[in-house]
This record gives structure tokens, C-alpha cells and sequence, in this order.
């Protein structure tokens, strides 16, 4: 069954709705630990990364703009979670490391992050969580190839737009 043209309307603002809700939820249980979403989303990122990431992978990675991402990375090295060393043989670049010290703030991250999780998705079925999963998945890969597409070439308007005029 397709959907309406209405429903492809208000696809993308609903799945932004749900996330920014899903993240004030999360930002919410961590604020009494004064986690911000920046915090804590790049705390995970690093996590998630493997080590010796530099700066500009990790805004890369975090999708942070640079004045943003410093900002975030001098509060997070002030409280002794991550510390920045330079990145032998470029003296320019800066490598990003999380301190033993990150470790317990990022459990509870995780914890909250899954307790929220549990809390949002119970009651709704696998098989519903599921296609939902393959079809996030496949938009996904499709703004992944869109987005390679327009690095590789000059920014050219798509033909839904050209077709308004």
C-alpha cells in the first residue's frame, strides 16, 4: 500500500518530531548530572569511534560544526572526560581521547539511554519495530548516496524543484 501524498508530506517532520522528543526525554533524566545533548552525544560518538579519532572526524562523525564542537571539547577536558594530544606528524591536528574518567558518565549515559528506550518501545511489536527498522534503514542508505552524490558534483536543483517554477 503506498502512502498518501499527505503521509509522505509529514514523514520527515514526524520522524523529527520523534527524535527531538526521544532526545529531550534523554536530556531530561541526564540533566542532574549536567549533561547537555551536546555532552552526551559526543561522549558516545567517542565511544563509538575507535580510538585516536582526530577533530574534525569526530565533528564529522557527530555532525557538529567546528566552533561548536571546541566549545564542547574545552567543558568536557575541563571536567577531565576526554583530553586532546596532538596527532604525531601533523602538529595542526588534534587527536581525541576519552579519559578512565569518562567511563562511569558514559555507563550512565547508556543506562538512561536504554531505560528511555524500554519505556518508548514496550508494547509495540517486534515485527512492527522491525520493518520500521528496515525502512529507517533504507532512507538511510538512499540520503548516504545522496549526499555522496552532491559532494561529487556542483549543486544542481532536483527536478521537483525546477518543475515549481
Amino acid at each position: 500500500m503506498a502512502l498518501s501524498s499527505d503521509a509522505r508530506e509529514q514523514f520527515g517532520m514526524t520522524v523529527g518530531r520523534i527524535a527531538r522528543l526521544w532526545r529531550g526525554e534523554v536530556d531530561r533524566r541526564l540533566a542532574p548530572m549536567g549533561l547537555t545533548q551536546a555532552r552526551w552525544y559526543l561522549l558516545l560518538t567517542l565511544r563509538r569511534l575507535a580510538e585516536d579519532v582526530t577533530q574534525k572526524e569526530l565533528a564529522e562523525a557527530a555532525n557538529i560544526q567546528g566552533p561548536t564542537l571546541v566549545r564542547t571539547l574545552d567543558s568536557l577536558e575541563k571536567e577531565g572526560l576526554i583530553r586532546r594530544c596532538p596527532l604525531p606528524g601533523d602538529r595542526r591536528a588534534k587527536v581525541v581521547r576519552l579519559t578512565d574518567q569518562a567511563n562511569p558518565v558514559l555507563d550512565r549515559i547508556q543506562a538512561v539511554g536504554a531505560s528511555v528506550r524500554e519505556e518508548i518501545l514496550d508494547g509495540i511489536d517486534p515485527a512492527d519495530l522491525d520493518a520500521c527498522q528496515r525502512v529507517f534503514d533504507r532512507i538511510g542508505d538512499r540520503l548516504t548516496e545522496i549526499r555522496a552524490r552532491s559532494h561529487r558534483s556542483p549543486f544542481t536543483p532536483s527536478a521537483s524543484a525546477t518543475d515549481s517554477n
